[in-house]
C-alpha cells in the first residue's frame, strides 16, 4: 500500500525520469559510432561535476565550468550538425529499415555485373550501428545509390577502387573507406583481405557487407562476424531483402505504447 502511494503521489517525478532517460538513450544510439559519441560522453561527466561542485558549494569551480558547459554544448551543436541532422533523419523514420527495395536491388546489380568482369568490389550497408568512423576513414561521396556508380567506384583505375563504400539512408556516403580485419583464427586462410575486412566490420557493428571476389568472381555476404560465400548472383537481391526484412516490422516504442492503449479501451 505504501509503495502504491508513492507511486500516486509522484507519478509526474517518475513520468519526468523515464522521458528524460528514454530522450537520452534516443540520442545516444543516434549518435553511436559517431565522433559525437565521445563527445556527449564529455559533456556527460562535466555535467556531474557541475552538479558536485554546486552541492559542495565550490562557487569558483562551479561558475568556471557551469560557463565552459553552456559553450561546449553550443559548440557540440555548431560541429556536429551534420551528424544531428542525420540523426534526426533516422528518428524520422524508426521501425523502417535503413536500406529500401531499390537500393538493395542496385547494390544486386551492380554486384552481379562486376561478379561477371571479376572486379573486386566491398560494399557496407549500414543498419542500426553506426559506421562514422569507418566513414571518416574515406572519402566522402553522399551520391544515390546506383549500378552504374558502383561500378565506377570499384573500376580498377578509378582512384576510389581500394577499400570498401558505406551506404546509409540510400546513400552512398564514402569509398575508398578502410575497414578492420577479423581477427577470428578460425577464418580460413584462404579468404583474401576484402574478405577478411568484410568478416571483421561485421564484428563490431550490425552492418551487412557484401563482398565481391577479385580471383573468383564470386559473391560473398557477411554479417554477424559470419559470411555465406558463393551466392548465385540471381539469389542475391533476394537473400539481401532477406536480410532486412525483419526490420520492417519492427514495432517503435509509440506505436506499441499506443496499440497498448487502444486495446484496454477496447476492453473498457
Amino acid at each position: 500500500m505504501m509503495e502504491m502511494n508513492f507511486f500516486v503521489n509522484n507519478w509526474d517525478t517518475i513520468l519526468e525520469i523515464l522521458i528524460l532517460w528514454w530522450v537520452y538513450y534516443m540520442v545516444f544510439m543516434l549518435i553511436k559510432g559517431t565522433v559525437a559519441e565521445q563527445v556527449l560522453k564529455g559533456l556527460i561527466v562535466v555535467s556531474v561535476i557541475v552538479v558536485l561542485t554546486g552541492t559542495l558549494d565550490l562557487v569558483i569551480i562551479n561558475w568556471l565550468l557551469t560557463r565552459l558547459l553552456a559553450i561546449s554544448v553550443i559548440a557540440f551543436l555548431i560541429i556536429f550538425q551534420p551528424e544531428i541532422r542525420r540523426g534526426l533523419a533516422k528518428l524520422g523514420r524508426i521501425g523502417v529499415f535503413s536500406a529500401d527495395s531499390e537500393t538493395l536491388e542496385e547494390i544486386s546489380k551492380a554486384a552481379v555485373v562486376m561478379s561477371k568482369k571479376k572486379i573486386g568490389a566491398l560494399i557496407a550497408i549500414e543498419r542500426e550501428t553506426g559506421l562514422r568512423k569507418y566513414v571518416e576513414s574515406g572519402v566522402g561521396v553522399d551520391a544515390t545509390v546506383t549500378s552504374e556508380l558502383i561500378n565506377t567506384i570499384f573500376t580498377l583505375n578509378s582512384p576510389l577502387h581500394d577499400g570498401g563504400i558505406i551506404v546509409s539512408e540510400q546513400l552512398i556516403e564514402a569509398a575508398a573507406c578502410l575497414f578492420p580485419l577479423t581477427q577470428n583464427p578460425n577464418v580460413p586462410k584462404t579468404l583474401g583481405t576484402r574478405h577478411r575486412a568484410a568478416i571483421g566490420l561485421s564484428e563490431e557493428a550490425d552492418a551487412v557487407v557484401v563482398v565481391v571476389s577479385e580471383e573468383t568472381g564470386t559473391i560473398s555476404v557477411a554479417t554477424g562476424g559470419r559470411m555465406t560465400r558463393d551466392i548465385e548472383p540471381r539469389d542475391l537481391s533476394a537473400f539481401l531483402s532477406g536480410l532486412f526484412a525483419p526490420r520492417t516490422a519492427k514495432r517503435t516504442f509509440l506505436g506499441s505504447l499506443f496499440k497498448f492503449i487502444g486495446k484496454k479501451q477496447d476492453q473498457g
